[in-house]
């Protein structure tokens, strides 16, 4: 019965993508659904790229490790969608369509267009940076679908892998951005269904028969900071708070606002997003814990995280767990739906938003002889498979090498990637009309730089080392970003122009 739901889900996939290549006649269309979608589709779509495998693996875990202290993240992440739909969609939509931007560095050339040579040097940074990390985020998608599969269905984490890369590029290759969009309206229902329906199907188990656990013993942890911890604590916090920002210019959700209809459709669009990020999110959360205490009593003194433990390193494995117990064999394979489409709705974004930086800004832009719109559709697919295949091939090596591994993490390490290079310049050249195109270069640089730096040198120093890995790369990295594009823009505002030469 898993198995039928299972083909069910991927049968309504092909689908989508067999319709949706009956619109895609452009590159325009393939990239950004011709800039003709609606408000429930954009907002879905937006907010299901933006969630992916970490909502029902990883954030329900940190639920289940953490209880309450994990309601952070929904409270970051609500107020980086609610600032993303409400101040900055409506200028990025208008300031795009008046120079009729098919990508973010289309955007990025318009804007700094009076530094010709530096806004294509931009250009060609931001495509490389977009390819970069696109390509880590896509493996680490790739990566939570053949864990599904293992934990669900027992089936094997290399076949699962295989399984849903394979049907998610298909689609992805036949429709371009209308199936990627269409198919997140269809996952982000799913996915709301099953966060929604979860929480309440424990508290249900949890609460009844002649012994109902307390509603203490649920939401365990400290939502407020430990006085005890010094700054450990708080910086926790604010590390959770912090993943909100990487909602404020990432390009794989603001290519969302191009393709929306008109600014009319973002003001109905930004609470259709607002309320499924509470929804979802918080659902997540509670979920995780439920399932601690629900494996608490099914297993009592067991140990519950852990490589090999019940709930897998960092609980990660808190909902196949969970799903087990509470529910019959076709409602499972709903769920492992779920998953796959928390995943698949960020790989196919992704693969989109890389591949539109690779044809149309790398190679497009830098041609003298203009391709067709035929040999565009074709190496617009070249180019989708093969950045696919090398994110496979990631996934696949990450699985042999580090089997410890956390979902969480590896997912958000794609994702800070991203939101660091481009999310402090979105904002900069949204909001101030004297930043500039060195200042944007320096800013792009600073961001994609300073996540490694974070990650991997920066906990390693004496004294703030602890506090930084509480903090984690997110907001020190953007901090820095913002202030180095300041500083170089205000060293180079005496220059009009890098040149007057064409770029």
């Amino acid at each position: 019965m898993k198995f039928i739901v299972i083909l069910l889900y991927f049968a309504v996939l092909l689908l989508i993508g067999a319709l949706a290549s009956r619109r895609v006649k452009t590159l325009s269309d393939f990239y950004v659904g011709g800039k003709n979608l609606g408000y429930w589709v954009v907002a879905f779509s937006s907010r299901a790229s933006g969630e992916s495998a970490w909502l029902y693996l990883g954030l329900t875990g940190l639920g289940a490790m953490l209880g309450l202290q994990a309601m952070w993240v929904v409270v970051g992440e609500t107020l980086g969608v609610a600032i993303a739909w409400f101040f900055m969609a409506r200028p990025f939509k208008r300031a795009t369509d008046a120079c009729g931007a098919m990508t973010v560095p289309d955007y990025l050339v318009s804007r700094f267009a009076d530094w010709p040579r530096t806004a294509r040097f931009l250009r060609y940074l931001s495509a490389a940076v977009l390819t970069i990390f696109v390509t880590i985020y896509v493996s680490a998608q790739i990566d939570a679908t053949g864990i599904a599969f293992e934990a669900f269905l027992k089936s094997g984490y290399f076949r699962g892998a295989l399984i849903g890369f394979g049907i998610v590029v298909i689609y992805t290759l036949s429709g371009g951005f209308v199936a990627v969009a269409w198919s997140d309206l269809f996952q982000g229902l799913v996915m709301l269904a099953g966060l929604l329906l979860l929480p309440i199907a424990a508290l249900i188990v949890l609460r009844s028969g002649t012994n109902p656990t307390p509603l203490s013993a649920i939401f365990f942890g400290d939502l407020l900071p430990h006085t005890g911890d010094g700054w450990l604590s708080t910086a926790t916090m604010i590390g959770y708070l912090a993943i909100g920002l990487g909602f404020l210019g990432s390009p794989q959700v603001f290519v969302r606002f191009m393709s929306i209809r008109d600014e009319q459709e973002i003001l109905s669009g930004r609470w259709v997003a607002i309320v499924f990020t509470i929804l979802t999110d918080g659902g997540a959360v509670l979920a995780g814990m439920c399932g601690r205490v629900l494996v608490e009593q099914i297993q009592p003194g067991v140990e519950l995280f852990g490589e090999g433990n019940v709930l897998g390193k960092s609980g990660q494995l808190v909902l196949p767990v969970m799903v087990e117990q509470l529910f019959p064999a076709m409602i499972v394979g709903g769920y492992v739906a779920a998953v796959l489409a928390a995943s698949m709705s960020t790989i196919d974004s992704l693969l989109v938003v890389a591949s539109s930086a690779v044809t149309h800004d790398m190679i497009e832009s830098s041609t003298t002889r203009k391709p067709t719109a035929g040999q565009l559709n074709w190496l617009s697919r070249g180019v989708t498979l093969a950045l696919a295949l090398v994110a496979l091939g990631i996934a696949m090596g990450v699985a042999v090498l580090v089997p410890g591994r956390s979902v969480f993490w590896f997912v958000i390490f794609g994702f800070y990637g991203i939101a660091a290079s481009f999310c402090p310049l979105t904002v900069l050249a949204l909001f101030w009309p004297r930043y500039n195109a060195p200042g944007a270069v320096a800013s792009m640089f600073t961001g994609f730089l300073s996540i490694p730096l974070f990650k991997f040198a920066v906990p390693h120093l004496p004294v703030v080392g602890p506090c930084f890995v509480r903090i984690e790369e997110m907001l020190p990295s953007f901090l820095l970003a913002l202030a180095a594009g300041v500083v170089v823009t205000l060293l180079t505002s005496h220059k009009a122009t890098d040149d007057n030469r064409p770029a």
